[in-house]
């Protein structure tokens, strides 16, 4: 109920950190997320700080908004959040890593689903379909992120 994918990058860890952490660059770069927005006043990234997420469920037609909680903000080394669910209960959780390498940046991106009984018995049914769906995802969201960085 997990997975990763990590692109190398030619650009330095803190700009590419300050990229991702603006979650209102999150359209530019997502495949599925095409939006989203600070919440609580909010106007930058920082622990405990809240963002809602427009989603178009595997890009063709499901729409809808979660909330999340950003739970890991490290310049140049990791941002991380929690997608919330009813009752603000954590079902997702997504993270960045940074890793500087000569002549540039590893970048993760990871998901990992919480080990709840409904999320368990959705990635038996689905799980090879969706995890293809994330990984591949991941991959097309680092990858713009990559091209944008390295065209500066």
């Amino acid at each position: 109920m997990h997975d990763s994918v990590t692109v190398r990058m030619a650009a330095p860890a803190e700009e590419i950190w300050e990229l991702v952490s603006d979650i209102t660059n999150t359209g530019r770069f997502s495949p599925e997320t095409f939006g989203a927005e600070w919440l609580g006043g909010a106007t930058a990234p920082a622990v405990g700080v809240k963002f809602r997420g427009h989603v178009n469920r595997n890009g063709w037609g499901l729409k809808y908004w979660t909330v999340c909680r950003i739970d890991a903000c490290e310049p140049g080394r990791e941002f991380t959040f929690t997608v919330l669910g009813p009752g603000g209960m954590a079902v997702n959780t997504w993270s960045y890593r940074f890793e500087t390498v000569d002549g540039g940046t590893d970048v993760t991106e990871s998901f990992r689903l919480a080990d709840i009984l409904g999320l368990r018995l959705y990635w038996l049914v689905a799980g090879r379909a969706r995890g293809k769906t994330n990984r591949d995802g991941m991959r097309k969201t680092l990858n713009r992120i990559k091209e944008f960085v390295e065209r500066k």
